[in-house]
């Protein structure tokens, strides 16, 4: 007997349950179209994933059970398709993340998360309580069990499902992206699913959702564990598997594209969905003549289209001739409005207000955070007067030993490459390039600086950043200690520095715009360290 299984792989919106169902309602109205038996929407597909306080208000939980039962009564056109759609539920008092399987008008079952994930950039044991119930019902002689998400990352709730009867697993997922993902969710699903002799349908969210993306990828195994389908990255898609009973056939599998591509498009959708979602009109930004700012209009401009973005270069008396011969090149490239604001007046009256304040003490960072400043109150007042978001342009290296002036650079809506280190920026520059020649040269080959005393660069106050970055990754990311991070051959001097930085400058990354997460651990959801604290491992 052939069942087909479509997974809708959607983007949605958190909160609007009125748009997210007409989603539901388009994808599985294709999918009956193609002879679709069953469709699998992602985790919490109905209101959004993660709603987050949301979960806390009881007319949250009041609309959606009223947005479900309607979704349930549209769908009765597609008669015997049966739709797993994800909702918040309430009952008996107690508030599930619950999975609903939706056929001929009415709900079949309703299935509650198990395992509650509280670490990382998870929290829902804020929020859930967890389910105890198996789940399974039967299409055309072939019996599906329902996980969800955080179910499948341990034994116990699949083995659940297979002493239930299961013989296909089918999970949504919302399931947030950062590198490598892909192939540890793979082999996690393997040794707890398909290792039990299930085949398993893993349907995942797309989309960005402040700093998380949802990276979509989902899949598909069959009982030996072996990927029979997969579809797109960072890309909303509707495919459909054909089951010959349990076991699913193999359909012709994607091309497993190079990490800086996946990270490329993971934060060209996260720029995409942050602006449009919000509803801004445009975004606009700095641009220095330096890799940082290259790498984040590209990214804007890939997401939003050359007409929404708009590149300002603010020269003060030390920029240099080539950070704006580069800019003025990179935007005849790539097509964006373009204006040159001198801060040179506003700096010198900044310095004599100050003058009398500042007699006898000699310049210092002061004089360069002014500049920086005054940078920043002029991108926000761009903003305000024709609304449009200010993106950010620092990178991840510099969030960590603070590298960055408070309302100065880090003024503004959205940090764009607050995840990404120093050479991996580099790195993204390079493919982005690959697909068509947007960046100078001279942009990725020159020295980096912040230009703002004469002849500077970064180096001279912080060492190489293929040295900043590993230790960095080594201390924040992996969580080592000092005495490792030497022993892995690092100078006791630079790892001394890098660590101290990254304590004492805690109270900047506070004051910093959200920013889109890309490695397993960022300076956001997932990093909750405290300001005060005299702790020294």
């Amino acid at each position: 007997m052939t069942i087909k299984v479509a997974i809708a792989q959607m983007n949605s919106t958190v909160g609007d349950l009125t748009g997210n169902a007409a989603h539901i309602f388009e994808y599985v109205s294709k999918a009956a179209q193609q002879g679709a038996d069953i469709v699998v929407t992602p985790e919490l597909s109905l209101v959004g994933y993660p709603p987050e306080d949301l979960l806390l208000r009881p007319a949250f939980y009041r609309k959606t059970e009223y947005a479900l039962n309607q979704l349930a009564t549209q769908l009765a056109v597609f008669p015997d398709v049966y739709v797993l759609v994800g909702h918040p539920a309430e009952d008996q008092g107690r508030r599930f993340n619950a999975v609903s399987v939706l056929a001929n008008g009415v709900i079949v079952t309703s299935y509650f998360k198990r395992k509650l994930p509280n670490d990382m950039v998870f929290d829902e044991v804020r929020y859930f309580s967890e389910g105890h119930e198996s789940c399974v019902f039967t299409v055309k002689g072939v019996k599906f069990g329902i996980n969800i998400c955080e179910d499948t990352w341990a034994k116990d709730a699949p083995q659940v499902a297979k002493d239930a009867g299961a013989q296909v697993l089918l999970v949504p997922n919302g399931s947030p992206f950062h590198m490598l993902k892909q192939h540890q969710r793979i082999e996690v699903m393997r040794a707890n699913v398909t290792r039990s002799g299930m085949s398993l349908v893993y349907a995942n969210l797309v989309g960005g959702q402040d700093e998380l993306i949802f990276d979509g990828n989902s899949f598909v195994l069959n009982t030996a564990g072996e990927l029979v389908a997969q579809l797109k990255h960072c890309e909303t898609e509707l495919q459909l598997i054909e089951f010959n009973g349990a076991e699913p056939i193999v359909q012709t599998l994607p091309v497993e594209e190079p990490i800086e591509a996946q990270i490329y498009q993971a934060l060209v959708l996260g720029v995409r969905d942050y602006v449009t979602k919000n509803g801004f009109p445009g975004v606009l930004l700095g641009l220095s003549g330096g890799v940082d700012s290259a790498l984040t209009l590209a990214i804007a401009v890939d997401a939003l289209g050359a007409e929404k973005v708009r590149a300002v270069m603010m020269p003060s008396p030390y920029t240099a001739d080539i950070s704006l011969l580069d800019s003025r090149d990179m935007v005849q490239r790539i097509g964006v409005r373009y204006d040159e604001l001198s801060i040179a007046g506003c700096f010198d009256a900044f310095r004599a207000t100050l003058s009398q304040e500042f007699a006898g003490l000699k310049e210092d960072t002061t004089e360069e955070n002014i500049q920086a400043r005054i940078r920043g109150t002029l991108l926000m007042a761009l903003s305000n007067k024709y609304g449009s978001i200010v993106l950010t342009t620092g990178n991840k290296s510099e969030m960590a030993v603070g590298y960055c002036t408070l309302y100065g650079d880090m003024a503004g809506g959205f940090a764009v490459i607050k995840d990404i280190a120093k050479t991996m920026v580099y790195r993204l520059c390079a493919y982005r390039n690959s697909l068509s020649d947007v960046i100078p040269e001279r942009i990725l080959t020159r020295a980096p600086s912040a230009e703002l005393r004469p002849d500077q660069t970064d180096q001279d106050s912080l060492p190489p950043y293929e040295v900043l970055d590993a230790i960095m990754q080594l201390y924040m990311e992996e969580n080592k200690s000092r005495e490792e991070i030497v022993a892995a051959g690092y100078t006791e001097e630079d790892v001394e520095r890098i660590t101290r930085l990254i304590k004492i400058n805690e109270y900047k990354r506070r004051q910093a715009p959200i920013g889109i997460r890309i490695t397993h651990r960022a300076f956001g959801r997932d990093w909750r360290y405290p300001v005060t604290s005299k702790f020294r491992d």
